[in-house]
């Protein structure tokens, strides 16, 4: 097809969801990605993290061929190898628990909303603040925090603590309610006898990069202890070495009952992940909750070789060393540009709030080369590939540092 007839056949025949860069990729490998035309671009925002290993990495595309050969489904009523073998992966690197498989980090979200709705029907709490069984509706509420953003479905705007992507959806489901983050006290006064739970990203992707202080997740771990509410990560974007711990609440020193995983899971592939202490996850039994591609043979191949190019190809270790010397590199703009504000972040997840807004500065990057993001209007957000080279950040850095040139000079 030719570009224009490319174009063309979105427009007529493609609903028009997003807001489209007029780019058209036909290949990636690593931290690089093809257009059409051939020009090469590198990539430091690849799909909201979905590509943390980088593009078709050889591990990935290996477990895939190898499965499709073999087997591509099978309904979640018979077993399979695949899933067997990524749950007890999950679980190994994170916490006793139990995994429910799905396709989307909405979707593992919505799983964690009717798990925690059940739990507060089926428990309440005693004058001493003893959790007992009981029958009816009971707890249903969930805190959520503002600027936080937990998908596109209905319940999970509902979660999101941003009114501009519930605009024109109401009635938005009740039952959530949305606090000041990294603020204990606005915890403790939302909380009542209808809390059954607290949900948090502790860093704020589409809300700015914002991180959680490790006070504040201590905080709220000890008030869900003493009030019997479950504690929710939603580690969508954060999980999977996003942060240099492949879980980001491996840097708190708290255990979540409930975590959500997405994105960077699959390698590229669709997949989410609901994780929940073995003692509560029975709460859903059979027929209470489903997904019929969940944790399917193909994608569950695909994220048991996520996790072993992590581990096998060290690439914790190197998000770490890349995350302090990105931020290193950001922070010397910051010293040169005065419209950057702030550098903040968690491994290979950065930030850079400006004090104007970041739609031109990403536009002209991309002309540059180089494919970043902004949310919350003023800030750039970095999230490169785990296994990034230092060669590449220097690149990113000095086209990044041209077009900042550019801006202040305006």
């Amino acid at each position: 097809m030719k570009l224009e007839d490319i174009f063309q056949a979105y427009k007529d025949y493609i609903m028009p969801t997003y807001t489209k860069v007029p780019l058209v990729f036909v290949k990636g490998k690593g931290s690089k990605l093809w257009d059409i035309h051939n020009k090469v671009y590198l990539d430091f925002f690849p799909g909201w993290g979905v590509g943390s290993l980088g593009h078709c990495h050889p591990k990935v595309m290996q477990a895939v061929r190898d499965q499709v050969s073999k087997l591509i489904f099978v309904p979640n009523n018979y077993y399979h190898i695949p899933q067997a073998k990524l749950a007890k992966e999950i679980v190994y690197w994170s916490y006793p628990a139990k995994v429910f498989f799905c396709n989307s980090g909405a979707e593992a979200n919505e799983g964690a909303f009717k798990l925690a709705r059940k739990f507060g029907a089926s428990t309440k709490i005693s004058a001493d603040g003893e959790l007992s069984r009981t029958i009816g509706q009971g707890r249903y509420e969930i805190i959520t925090f503002e600027n936080s953003f937990h998908g596109r479905t209905l319940a999970a705007l509902a979660a999101t603590g941003q009114k501009k992507y519930q605009e024109g959806f109401s009635p938005i489901p009740e039952g959530f309610k949305a606090v000041k983050f990294n603020d204990i006290a606005a915890v403790e006064n939302a909380v009542n006898d209808k809390t059954v739970a607290i949900m948090l990203e502790l860093v704020q992707g589409e809300g700015g990069v914002n991180v959680a202080s490790k006070d504040f997740v201590l905080a709220l771990k000890k008030l869900c202890d003493e009030k019997k509410l479950l504690l929710i990560v939603d580690e969508v974007q954060t999980g999977i070495g996003r942060t240099g711990k492949l879980f980001a609440y491996q840097h708190y020193g708290v255990t979540p009952d409930i975590m959500t995983l997405a994105k960077a899971l699959g390698g590229g592939l669709p997949i989410g992940a609901m994780v929940v202490k073995k003692e509560i996850a029975d709460t859903l039994g059979p027929g209470m909750h489903a997904s019929t591609f969940g944790g399917g043979p193909v994608i569950a191949r695909a994220a048991l070789a996520v996790f072993k190019a992590i581990q096998e190809e060290g690439m914790l270790k190197n998000a770490n060393l890349m995350g302090e010397y990105l931020v290193a590199k950001l922070n010397g703009l910051k010293g040169k540009y005065s419209v950057i504000k702030e550098v903040r972040g968690l491994g290979l997840m950065v930030g850079v709030e400006l004090n104007i807004e970041g739609k031109a500065i990403v536009e002209k990057c991309i002309e540059r080369g180089l494919l970043i993001n902004c949310t919350h209007t003023k800030v750039l957000r970095l999230m490169p590939a785990l296994n990034v080279s230092k060669k590449e950040v220097d690149k990113a850095i000095a086209i990044l540092n041209e077009v900042l040139k550019g801006v202040n000079i305006q």
